[in-house]
C-alpha cells in the first residue's frame, strides 16, 4: 500500500535550500545522514495538468492568506519574484529559493483535498 510521497527539489545550492526549509519555513526534519535533511511537509495534494510542452513537475506551497504569509517571509529575507496574481483557482505568487530556483505559493480558492 502506498502511504506517502517524496518530493525532490533539484538545486544548484542544496545546502542553502535545505537551510531555507529548516530555518525560514521552520519545517520539522530528520537527518538521513551526512546533513541530508528530509522535511515533513504540511498536508499535500497532487494535481495532474495537461501540457503540450515538456512534462515537468512543480512545487506550490499553499497558505490561508497570501499577503500575510508574504509579509512574514519578507521579514525573514525571502525574495518574491512575482507579484500576487488573481487566478480562477487562487491568488498566486512565486518566491526565490537561496539556491536560485523558485517555487509557487498560493492561497487556494478551490476546495482542498487535504481535508479528505
Amino acid at each position: 500500500m502506498i502511504n506517502g510521497a517524496h518530493i525532490v527539489i533539484y538545486s544548484r545550492d542544496a545546502e542553502a535550500d535545505r537551510d531555507f526549509f529548516r530555518d525560514v519555513l521552520e519545517y520539522p526534519h530528520v537527518d538521513a545522514g551526512g546533513g541530508w535533511l528530509i522535511f515533513k511537509l504540511p498536508p499535500a495534494e497532487v494535481a495532474v495538468h495537461p501540457t503540450t510542452g515538456p512534462e515537468t513537475q512543480e512545487l506550490f506551497l499553499m497558505c490561508d492568506d497570501v499577503e500575510a504569509t508574504m509579509e512574514d517571509l519578507t521579514a525573514k529575507g525571502v525574495e518574491f519574484t512575482q507579484p500576487v496574481t488573481e487566478e480562477r483557482w487562487g491568488r498566486l505568487t512565486r518566491l526565490r529559493l537561496p539556491g536560485g530556483g523558485d517555487v509557487g505559493m498560493y492561497e487556494p480558492r478551490h476546495e482542498r483535498a487535504t481535508g479528505l
